[in-house]
């Protein structure tokens, strides 16, 4: 479905009513909703596609998925924590899995940004090498 500009200026728009603080607001996107479906002004479709779009993207970027070979300790998790927090600010919601097949090491994906310390990825450096 192609949408218009004003479909996305309006969808912009509703997005950044819904992050107060900068952080998206949950309450506030059900709110945005609500209204935009009782309303149901012209292009409501495309602005609630755009909308879902931005969400996405949203959840996205603040979302840390750390993988280890091994459980981390509580101690590991919360300095791991610590720093993602630092550098990308609060508001992010933390996953971690174990992963054997990193065989030491983490992986973490914040967004798009990938770091990888694992033992996996550098013998694939390695291999690459040769």
């Amino acid at each position: 479905m192609k949408i218009s500009k004003q479909a996305r200026r309006d969808a912009r728009e509703l997005f950044r009513a819904c992050c107060p603080d900068g952080l998206l607001d949950e309450a506030r996107v059900r709110q945005a909703l609500r209204q935009v479906l009782a309303t149901r002004p012209r292009g409501y479709l495309a602005i609630l596609s755009h909308f879902r779009r931005l969400v996405k993207l949203d959840l996205d970027r603040r979302t840390a998925r750390i993988e280890s070979a091994t459980p981390l300790s509580a101690a590991q998790q919360a300095a791991l924590q610590a720093r993602l927090t630092s550098r990308y600010g609060p508001g992010l919601i933390f996953t971690c899995h174990p992963n054997p097949g990193l065989i030491g090491g983490v992986r973490v994906q914040v967004g798009s940004d990938v770091f990888d310390g694992s033992i996996q990825a550098r013998l694939a450096e390695l291999e690459d090498a040769f």
